[in-house]
């Protein structure tokens, strides 16, 4: 049996497959409403980042992560490449 025949791998990379599609899907919809933020930030002149709100969301979800048995930092990690990404958009509808 090789890679490409062997059932199980097929059945875990299935599998995979479809979580990798699921998470391209909400962090779509994450877009869209972080996109909708920035937006409303930009007319409102509210900054584009929010220190205590990232700081929070970053403790909160190490929680998470821990309970889930996922590594905290990376979960971290993933979270502040998010984060930075939809400061850039807001800066980006600011005019920055």
């Amino acid at each position: 049996m090789t890679e490409s025949t062997d059932p199980q791998l097929a059945a875990f990379r299935k599998s995979i497959d479809n979580i990798d599609a699921a998470l391209i899907h909400i962090l779509a919809e994450r877009f869209r409403i972080t996109q909708a933020v920035g937006e409303y930030k930009a007319k409102s002149a509210l900054p584009p980042a929010d220190p205590e709100r990232e700081t929070k969301q970053i403790a909160r979800l190490r929680a998470l992560a821990v309970e889930a048995d996922l590594d905290p930092e990376f979960s971290e990690k993933l979270l502040r490449f998010i984060i930075d990404e939809v400061i850039r958009h807001h800066r980006k509808a600011r005019g920055d």
